[in-house]
């Protein structure tokens, strides 16, 4: 039977119960938070990396240099002469050396092998770095609750992806093939970008505690946010484009800007049979699609940036501040690309301009979602 106690007794004399020995409260550990959100920042640093290597790799001839799958014995490159001479007579074999680099030498086969090399080595670490991490904070529990299913899906999502780089490889192994298939290309990239995208959302819950992020959705803009929500899946449209127009070499098709072999509606549009190849495997239509979706989400995002300059939120309208200059910085790049007919460097820095511009739509409609409190400063 219970004790009774005084009406006048002190409720924090009582004794509280003790927390069972080995259990964290997460809601008083916000180290742990803190800790995950550094392991996920890793992450999309090293994701980051992994795309632009992905990118040279593409730009460098190099992605099929390598002929085979071999996830634990291919941690190894050739070690020996007689090693790299097999690697090199596989890869001898192939269209591209055929048709694009007959004569090429051991020398030169070496450079893009390392390239090819190292792009899968890094997808390796990146999946060692989440493996380790997950173990980790598992095994301290440490992982808040409903998140441990939110990272589970992070690494199957990563093992997904090297089975689609191979899927992707592979078709360019094929016969008659010069270079792999865009839209292998463009679904590879698509998940990159979606991995990405997930990670920075997580990295953005993170910073913020749950009581927090619950006491702030009171205030959400559920308007905006869906608008910077269809911004959001335009823009990731816009990046697929992208990758079939980097898939088909079209961005050194056309290379005047704003017409198109001065045409506003390039003649060669529909030179493929059956119709439907044109949307995929036709430069001309591909870069076209390209332009003109990218002309919508310009247009898009600034009419979004005005309509959020109505919200009484400094942060919320700060966010679509650098949406709209990342739209604008976007943009040049890609005239640039196109007019200096896509080097490298300007590619990659196209590229990583979509990684820029899709975080801060992340973090603008994250604002919406959870806006942050601001005080009111007295004069």
């Amino acid at each position: 039977m219970a004790q009774k106690r005084s009406i006048f007794e002190e409720v924090d004399s009582v004794e509280k119960p003790q927390a069972q020995a080995g259990v964290i409260d997460r809601a008083k550990n916000p180290g742990a938070r803190r800790a995950i959100r550094a392991w996920l920042m890793m992450l999309f640093t090293l994701v980051v990396i992994m795309i632009a290597v992905g990118g040279l790799t593409r730009l460098t001839d190099s992605g099929l240099s390598i002929t085979e799958w071999e996830p634990v014995s291919g941690v190894l490159p050739p070690l020996t002469e007689e090693a790299w001479l097999v690697e090199f007579e596989k890869y001898k074999q192939t269209t591209e050396y055929k048709e694009q680099n007959a004569g090429m030498t051991l020398a030169e086969f070496k450079v893009i092998y390392w390239w090819e090399w190292g792009h899968r080595q890094l997808g390796r670490f990146i999946g060692l770095v989440w493996g380790v991490g997950f173990v980790y904070f598992a095994a301290r529990r440490q992982i808040p609750t409903g998140w441990t299913s939110r990272l589970l899906f992070l690494g199957a999502l990563g093992g997904l992806q090297g089975a689609i780089g191979w899927w992707m490889v592979k078709s360019g192994l094929e016969e008659g093939m010069l270079d792999v298939e865009p839209y292998r290309l463009a679904t590879h990239l698509g998940l990159a970008f979606i991995i990405l995208g997930l990670i920075c959302w997580y990295v953005l819950r993170l910073g913020r505690s749950e009581a927090d992020l619950m006491q702030a959705r009171r205030n959400a803009a559920p308007g905006l946010k869906r608008l910077v929500s269809g911004l959001l899946h335009l823009s990731y449209l816009q990046i697929i484009l992208g990758a079939l127009v980097a898939g088909n070499d079209a961005g050194r098709t056309y290379t005047d800007w704003p017409l198109m072999g001065g045409e506003f509606f390039p003649s060669l549009a529909f030179e493929f049979e059956p119709i439907w190849r044109n949307f995929f495997e036709g430069e001309a239509l591909v870069q076209f699609n390209h332009r003109m979706l990218g002309y919508a989400v310009i247009a898009f995002g600034l009419i979004i940036w005005f309509i959020s300059r109505r919200s009484a939120n400094t942060a919320t309208k700060q966010s679509f501040d650098w949406v709209a200059v990342m739209l604008f910085g976007q943009m040049v790049l890609g005239v640039g690309t196109v007019l200096y007919a896509a080097p490298w460097h300007l590619a990659i820095a196209h590229q990583l301009g979509a990684v820029a511009l899709v975080c801060l739509i992340l973090r603008a409609r994250f604002h919406t979602m959870y806006p942050t409190t601001q005080t009111v400063k007295r004069g």
